[in-house]
């Protein structure tokens, strides 16, 4: 494909990157609604359930940035095109799963095919849309289905149990992903940096481990407790691992991630900011769907549907960050999402243990106007601050925040409820004469003990457990989003302190003709500059001359400029 080629299909392009992103967000809190689901019919734990939905993350996030210095390595297409395929298998698998641990290996494998997906989809982005502003304003629809298909999980999970069963939530990616796949074959360039870096095989596997490590240790923390010898040596093996990997990457020649890009405010900042952001959100949704389904009792469809609104602010909302943006410069518009995604977890602090829905969607929908506000920016600072030929690694980077953030939401939140919700349901039953084995069923899930402990029990007894169980979950709720709000500020602050109100682009500061489009094959490079230099002299574009004969040779080509891509920086 040449570069007039790749210009005219660029939207196109975009569509079936933000259909492969679709379908790995979307994954993420389609499983949501189907938990009291994989409960009854898998009879599975708190703790299993976490594992479930985790152990995809974990395998994610941790080959995320490996994944993205392959797909620079050996080219982005056809990483895309390979995680694609894997993600598709593997979601058959998962609908077919018959016990807790098959679905918690197919999900793992699941992870695979996302770490090579989510990083080449952004990559591939970056590269396609060349203009400064096109390209932000690509990445708020980047951002928008990223944000949205997540509030949109929900929705397709509830229709989906409607009719069918648990499988047909991993069912659903497949005629999806062959679409695709059969799209992106036609309308993707071949992608990646041309000058073929050694690999870090070292930092891969440091990175790997250090990421693995830590988030097992979050994710088993609401079981096990933080003094736990398991959750203590998890943590003590990742941070270790951690800071060998960071030791590391300072000491070899050629890094799979510089050390040196945290020393921009902007790199840094914005991840912050990406990862807190993801914290709030999958955070509140592990928390607020259980609330709408266990103790106010919407079924899975209906659950989904009322948290419809906040897919639709998202939708609405992203594709206009970068405008705002262009006004008012990054800092206040990600520093002012921040803080209303802080008023809407607060508000979610207050719910109530009856006819909580109005302030559930009060509380969701500033805190999608929040979401939207900050994704796109803070997604747009992080790849601006990169050089262009480690888009790979900076799309993985994005993407490794965003699922840390979502992980440790869940863990951190889930953990925080289930330190309340634990010990006074314990006590609550116990002095209303509930025994075990159903003691033990109700204090391991609220689930447990709505649906399965209360209804085996007499009258009024059920209905006792029901009133102390409903309430400890919401007072374990109150403190979880309490603390997330606070989280979420503490970011806001940072984001104020050190994120700049507008930066240069990485791209202005490449000096040789061909390395601002580094990330490009040297074919396209060429055919970049063949373009740009047919539209400085009329032959093409808005300025062209009608009078000029396609059968006349063209003018000679102008000297070297000073970078590839300044016709395409020049309103910057």
């Amino acid at each position: 494909m040449d570069v007039a080629e790749m210009h005219d299909r660029r939207w196109w392009a975009l569509a079936v990157l933000a259909g492969s992103l679709l379908v790995i967000t979307l994954d993420n809190t389609i499983l949501n609604v189907a938990i009291p689901s994989l409960v009854r019919d898998l009879d599975a734990s708190t703790s299993e359930l976490q594992w479930i939905i985790d152990g995809y993350v974990i395998v994610f996030a941790g080959l995320l940035l490996t994944a993205g210095a392959l797909g620079d390595r050996f080219g982005r297409k056809g990483m895309l095109q390979i995680g694609l395929a894997i993600f598709g298998v593997t979601s058959l698998w998962a609908s077919m799963a018959d016990s807790p641990t098959q679905l918690i290996l197919a999900r793992a494998f699941m992870g695979v095919g996302g770490a090579m997906i989510m990083p080449s989809t952004l990559s591939l982005l970056t590269n396609i849309f060349r203009d400064a502003k096109e390209r932000g304003r690509a990445i708020g629809v980047w951002a928008a289905v990223a944000g949205a298909s997540g509030a949109l999980g929900p929705v397709l999970g509830g229709l989906l149990l409607r009719w069918f069963g648990w499988g047909s939530v991993f069912l659903v990616n497949v005629p999806i992903i062959i679409t695709m796949l059969i799209a992106g074959k036609f309308l993707l360039p071949t992608s990646k940096a041309p000058n073929k870096t050694r690999l870090d095989p070292v930092g891969a596997v440091l990175s790997i481990a250090a990421l693995v490590a830590l988030l097992f240790g979050v994710i088993e923390t609401p079981v096990k407790g933080w003094a736990d010898p398991l959750v203590v040596a998890a943590f003590g093996i990742g941070l270790t691992m951690l800071a060998a990997f960071i030791a590391w990457e300072l000491h070899v020649d050629e890094p799979m991630l510089d050390m040196r890009f945290f020393a921009n405010p902007r790199f840094t900042a914005a991840n912050m900011a990406i990862t807190l952001v993801f914290f709030a959100m999958f955070g509140q949704m592990f928390v607020m769907t259980q609330y709408l389904q266990i103790v106010l009792g919407y079924e899975a469809l209906e659950a989904g549907l009322r948290m419809l609104p906040m897919s639709v602010v998202m939708l609405c909302t992203a594709p206009l960050a970068p405008r705002l943006v262009e006004k008012i410069g990054t800092k206040l518009v990600v520093g002012g999402g921040l803080c209303l995604v802080a008023v809407g977890v607060f508000t979610l602090s207050t719910i109530p243990v009856t006819d909580g829905y109005p302030r559930v969607i009060t509380g969701m929908i500033i805190l999608a106007f929040g979401m939207a506000l900050t994704m796109a920016p803070a997604t747009e600072s992080i790849m601006g601050s990169l050089p262009p030929a480690k888009a790979g690694i900076g799309s993985a980077m994005n993407d490794t925040t965003r699922q840390m953030g979502g992980a440790l939401g869940v863990a951190v939140l889930g953990s925080i409820l289930a330190g309340v919700y634990r010990p006074a349901v314990e006590s609550g039953l116990t002095d209303i004469g509930v025994g075990e084995p159903a003691l033990g069923t109700a204090v391991d899930s609220v689930g447990g003990a709505l649906t399965q402990v209360a209804p085996q029990l007499p009258a009024d007894v059920g209905a006792q457990v029901v009133d102390v169980a409903a309430a400890a979950y919401v007072d374990g709720a109150h403190l979880a989003m309490r603390v997330g709000g606070v989280v979420i500020l503490v970011a806001a602050a940072v984001v104020f302190a050190f994120l700049p109100a507008r930066a240069r682009d990485a791209r202005e500061d490449e000096e040789g003709p061909l390395d601002g489009l580094a990330s490009l094959t040297w074919a396209e490079a060429e055919g970049v500059l063949e373009h740009d230099a047919a539209v400085d002299h009329g032959l093409i574009g808005a300025d062209a001359d009608p009078h000029f004969d396609d059968g006349d040779p063209p003018p000679p080509s102008p000297p070297s400029r000073g970078r590839a891509d300044s016709g395409a920086d020049s309103g910057r």
